[in-house]
């Protein structure tokens, strides 16, 4: 029996640990808190102190990436599945890739991707930093009009981290590619990581358009003095080689004296006449506007209050590999959710120690490590070298949804009751070369 054919059976088997549907004004549900402590900023006098014991080591541009932060900073996800936020609005992908007028299609690409940014704790949280290998996978299996996704993702690198994903929706062809490439910097009163890194966008259905995006910065203000406050800053772009259509969105940063927080200002133009055809005003975190700009005709063109996020689902914990993250991180995210700093903090220095001696050992053996689902690009892979790395196993677009969703299901265990393959700890690389 195909892979496929066994889909509802193991959807089934969903326990607990499956998120359902919710939008912004959902309902809180007996079994849980009051608050979710991902919204609740716990910087008091101790931690305050905490920090600063922190900050008075460090100097104004140094890396933070090997400094060990305190927990209560932390959200209750690794990056890997943080990552999934850009997934969790897929109506306005879905309606770009039926869109048949080119301009409108990269208009709702860029709602879409905007859209997503909203989604983030109230508090100042940063995601756990993903171990060396760590793998997190999910599915959709209740997207608009029945259809399914499947994301997976693999830390490829720790120094620098660099965490790799993949996201389908075989029905529809959509594919996505990325990379994200957090670089820690201290900066005196705030702390930045600049995300580097790309995202590939391609509708298999659109004869393999492609839109290349990366990401805003964030900004963590006001750690000596001043209020907490996360900020997204700098520049982010969306590109369509095939028709030419980009846009350039600047998020601004409040000044000391002037300005406004989480502001955004834009233009969609044609590269190819260099003509500004909309721009883009507003704020990422409430309501974004477009204008024509042949007409002036000004609309509103996201409302993140009207936003319905639809939340990925996973398997059981008791079916989950020892370093997926739900599974690899559940100790520490119990202490998170009890708000019990000790025992958060205990738990995670469990699992940084283990990876210190893994790489200690590979060290000792002269052993590299290679990612189990991705591979490195190739040198003559032009258009995906950004991306740095990809999913090792080869996708044809052109293929029917029963042979992509075996395809993306064979790749790492998604659904309940999937298990692991025998080649599962073969590296990506050897895999990809085992199906040339």
């Amino acid at each position: 029996m195909g892979l496929t054919s066994k889909f509802d059976k193991l959807k089934i088997l969903s326990s607990h640990d499956d998120l359902s549907s919710t939008s912004s004004k959902s309902k809180v549900n007996a079994d849980e808190t009051v608050k979710d402590t991902d919204d609740i900023d716990e910087l008091d006098n101790e931690g305050q102190s905490i920090l600063m014991g922190i900050i008075a080591q460090l100097r104004p541009g140094c890396d933070l990436s090997k400094i060990t932060l305190p927990t209560f900073i932390l959200e209750k996800k690794s990056m890997l599945e943080r990552i999934t936020n850009f997934f969790q609005i897929p109506s306005i992908l879905l309606e770009a890739n039926k869109t048949d007028d080119d301009l409108e299609r990269f208009v709702l690409m860029l709602k879409w991707y905007l859209a997503s940014f909203h989604i983030a704790p109230k508090a100042v949280k940063k995601p756990l930093n993903p171990v060396l290998g760590e793998i997190f996978a999910c599915y959709w299996d209740n997207l608009p009009g029945e259809n399914s996704a499947y994301y997976v993702s693999e830390q490829v690198s720790h120094h620098p981290p660099k965490s790799s994903y993949f996201y389908l929706v075989p029905e529809l062809k959509i594919r996505v590619d990325g990379v994200v490439i957090p670089k820690s910097k201290f900066l005196g009163n705030s702390s930045a990581a600049i995300m580097e890194g790309w995202g590939h966008v391609t509708l298999g259905e659109r004869g393999d358009e492609v839109y290349i995006m990366n990401q805003p910065n964030v900004y963590c203000r006001g750690i000596l003095f001043g209020k907490l406050k996360t900020e997204l800053g700098d520049h982010m772009y969306v590109k369509c080689p095939k028709t030419g259509f980009e846009a350039d969105i600047d998020f601004k940063v409040k000044g000391f004296i002037s300005g406004t927080y989480d502001a955004i200002e834009g233009v969609i133009k044609n590269s190819k006449t260099s003509e500004v055809l909309y721009n883009i005003s507003g704020k990422w975190n409430e309501i974004i506007d477009i204008k024509n700009a042949a007409t002036g005709e000004k609309k509103v063109l996201f409302d993140t209050s009207l936003a319905t996020n639809i939340k990925p689902k996973v398997r059981p914990i008791n079916e989950q590999w020892e370093y997926e993250s739900r599974r690899l991180w559940e100790p520490t995210l119990r202490g998170l959710s009890k708000r019990d700093h000790d025992l958060a903090t205990e738990e995670k220095f469990k699992v940084e120690n283990e990876q210190r001696m893994q790489a200690k050992k590979r060290a000792e053996l002269g052993v590299e490590f290679h990612p189990r689902l991705f591979r490195a690009a190739k040198d003559l892979e032009e258009d995906i070298k950004d991306l740095e790395y990809v999913i090792y196993k080869d996708f044809d677009l052109k293929d029917n949804t029963e042979t992509l969703t075996n395809s993306v299901l064979n790749i790492f265990p998604i659904l309940p009751g999937q298990k692991l393959h025998d080649n599962f700890d073969m590296p990506g690389f050897k895999k990809q070369e085992q199906t040339d």
